[in-house]
């Protein structure tokens, strides 16, 4: 009897089966990447700050329920603008940087 195979790793497993060479699905994944990714920075940020989701909203001029959403990795209208808002107003900056394949980076400091 052949020895058992053991189990893959799930992320491969469903790459090879969903995604495969799909440009379209490929986005679609990379950009809920970014939503999660900047709605963990904006609740990382404020929890650093010991700030409630209405004390920073007071900060940058809008509602708690705004804050709330920009900390939902479901959200997908997160802007620029409003980042800067809220790192300006936790005496941060945002960095962006642009990456090709080679890893060279263009960064950009606001």
């Amino acid at each position: 009897m052949p020895p058992e195979k053991k189990t893959e790793n799930a992320v491969k497993i469903l790459n090879r089966r969903y995604i495969k060479d799909q440009p379209e699905r490929k986005a679609s994944i990379q950009q809920e990447r970014i939503n999660a990714q900047v709605a963990q920075l904006i609740y990382d940020l404020r929890k650093e700050a010991g700030l409630s989701q209405g004390q920073l909203a007071e900060m940058i001029g809008t509602t708690q329920s705004v804050i709330s959403r920009l900390e939902d990795a479901d959200y997908e209208g997160h802007s620029f603008s409003m980042l800067e808002k809220i790192t300006r107003a936790l005496n941060r900056r945002v960095r962006i940087e642009a990456v090709n394949e080679d890893s060279k980076s263009i960064p950009i400091e606001v």
